[in-house]
């Protein structure tokens, strides 16, 4: 559904999480300026098919906006734009004269998201997903996380900001703006260790024999038979009743052979795979 059709938005952010949200957003139908500077999107040089996915559709211009003559050009762009994304510290944008308060007192219509790395006061400390899934007890030492989760967590939170600031400019007439700090989206991926559900020995941390990770004969698979109905068809099936006669069970076949008998089953049974 191309629900934002006629909305123009200006992208500032480069790397990820900025991006990706355009990219959401511009899939919903809304047309995307990617500003960078002359230096370019980092992204580009790490990741470039990636770079080249997340402004896909979007036109892509080059500004300077520590010239008088970029800010001037992106002042221009932002009297027909509706939301403004940006991720650069606050510091900075001020002293660029492009901080929130001054943008929206001269396009009050417009809405903006700030993405920053840590809420206030830290909002101008320098950060990455890294540290910021750290700063929620969300890596295992010595292993990289698999995956970006605060920097993607972060992208979907902007995505919401942006569509909650253009409905309620829908309703009032007047725009706004919202922070979207990557190390706070991280806290939401980092909700179930809080609680205690996946430390090690936890229900859903290995500590049950029907929602756990077991090796096959040329693998792993990952079994989730939490539901009562799910065990009970499991373990009658297999004949089995602890972790060991799991082990033991799931070992003797390969992975693809334990997935299509969990899916003939109607039993949560999937190849783990490498990526």
């Amino acid at each position: 559904m191309k629900v934002l059709a006629g909305i123009r938005i200006v992208n500032l952010a480069a790397n990820l999480p900025g991006p990706a949200a355009a990219q959401r957003l511009f899939s919903m139908g809304a047309t995307v300026i990617k500003v960078e500077p002359p230096s370019g999107d980092p992204m580009n040089i790490y990741y470039a098919d990636w770079y080249r996915d997340m402004a896909a559709g979007h036109e892509v211009i080059s500004l300077d906006l520590k010239t008088p003559e970029g800010r001037e050009r992106l002042e221009e762009l932002l009297v027909t734009a509706d939301l403004l994304i940006s991720a650069t510290r606050p510091a900075a944008l001020e002293r660029l004269g492009l901080d929130a308060t001054t943008l929206q007192r001269k396009f009050p219509r417009l809405c903006q998201v700030l993405i920053v790395g840590y809420p206030a006061p830290r909002d101008n400390e320098a950060g990455h997903d890294l540290t910021y899934q750290a700063s929620m007890g969300l890596l295992d030492p010595p292993h990289m996380p698999r995956s970006l989760l605060s920097d993607m967590a972060g992208s979907e939170q902007t995505v919401s900001a942006a569509l909650a600031l253009l409905f309620h400019r829908e309703r009032t007439g007047v725009g706004g703006h919202a922070i979207v700090a990557l190390s706070e989206a991280a806290a939401v991926f980092a909700e179930p260790l809080r609680y205690g559900s996946t430390i090690p020995g936890a229900s859903l941390g290995g500590g049950i024999p029907e929602y756990n990770i077991y090796r096959t004969s040329d693998g792993w698979i990952a079994v989730a038979a939490l539901e009562p109905h799910f065990k009970q068809r499991l373990e009658s099936t297999l004949k089995v009743a602890d972790a060991e006669e799991y082990r033991t069970a799931f070992a003797l076949r390969s992975s693809a052979y334990w997935q299509e008998w969990g899916q003939q089953l109607d039993i949560p049974i999937e190849t783990v795979r490498d990526r």
